[in-house]
């Protein structure tokens, strides 16, 4: 199986959880906003605009495995690889936005609580706690597998202990009458998704930065090659990373000059090729090199690290 066949099977794969997580995440969503109608909670509120934030971010990914999928073209020769990578900073993006709204609302509550139903709130609650560990349970087993599995992952985390903050919240406000509890409840939402969102966000704006794929010390990879047979310098050293699981390498390396009349160039190549696909925790399987005579640094342009 080649690394496109590989790959497409993977994202076929995050496509059906996908799915799965969209139709429980909707489903819950019509639950909460209905539950917020007949309570008036805040949290449940923040909670169902969580929701639906995450449903239409759920829908952004699945359109992103979906566009994924497309086999690579002369124009675009890496393939739309990259798709999850735009849906998962999207989502992340809109996130937190969400935070932030959450976070600033709720204090604004604090001061002026408004009458919340304690009892009907936590059988809203539940409800969502139930099927937010259902879509989990699709997810958790895959969240590492990509970008947009992350996101989708988080999303769903950040609405499960939302739903707990919510029952924490109603549970309170039944026994205590203390209103205020709904938009501690509603802060306590806001401050799980902002972090997590910061992450993610950093994360994704790194791949389309063309950063460095994390894990990854140039200065190491560098020495290492140096310290290949005949290879004299390493210059014009670049690694970034298209889309999950898939870092490329490129470097113009000067070997002797011999190496050119006795055939050993080859060789040289392919211990270059195997050293940055096997040596590093960050395996790299598509790498370019350009061997050079050293003489011909005089017909380069200005070369970069």
């Amino acid at each position: 199986m080649d690394d496109h066949t590989s790959h497409a099977h993977g994202v076929g794969s995050s496509r059906a959880r996908l799915v799965a997580a969209l139709a429980i995440t909707v489903s819950i969503l019509l639950a909460e906003v209905i539950g917020a109608i007949i309570t008036g909670s805040l949290a449940l509120i923040v909670d169902a605009a969580h929701l639906l934030t995450d449903a239409g971010g759920l829908g952004l990914a699945l359109f992103a495995a979906a566009i994924a999928r497309r086999a690579p073209t002369v124009r675009r020769t890496w393939g739309f690889g990259r798709a999850e990578v735009l849906g998962a900073t999207a989502q992340a993006a809109v996130l937190l936005g969400v935070g932030l709204f959450v976070f600033v609302e709720g204090v604004h509550r604090l001061f002026t609580p408004p009458e919340v139903v304690g009892g009907e709130l936590a059988i809203f609650g539940v409800i969502g706690l139930v099927g937010n560990l259902a879509a989990i349970a699709v997810l958790a087993s895959k969240r590492n597998a990509n970008f947009n599995l992350r996101a989708a992952f988080l999303d769903v985390l950040g609405d499960a202990l939302g739903s707990v903050a919510v029952i924490v919240a109603a549970v309170v406000i039944a026994l205590t009458g203390w209103d205020r509890a709904d938009a501690v409840a509603a802060i306590a939402i806001g401050i799980l998704i902002l972090p997590r969102c910061f992450v993610l966000l950093r994360e994704t704006i790194d791949v389309l930065l063309e950063s460095t794929p994390r894990g990854l010390d140039l200065n190491a990879v560098r020495e290492h090659l140096i310290q290949q047979d005949h290879v004299l310098a390493v210059h014009d050293l670049h690694a970034t990373q298209i889309a999950t699981g898939l870092p490329v390498l490129t470097a113009h390396v000067v070997v002797d000059d011999e190496c050119f009349y006795d055939g050993h160039a080859s060789a040289i190549l392919d211990d270059l090729q195997s050293c940055v696909a096997e040596h590093f925790a960050v395996q790299i399987e598509h790498s370019t090199f350009q061997l050079e005579r050293a003489v011909h640094s005089e017909h380069e342009h200005e070369t970069h690290a």
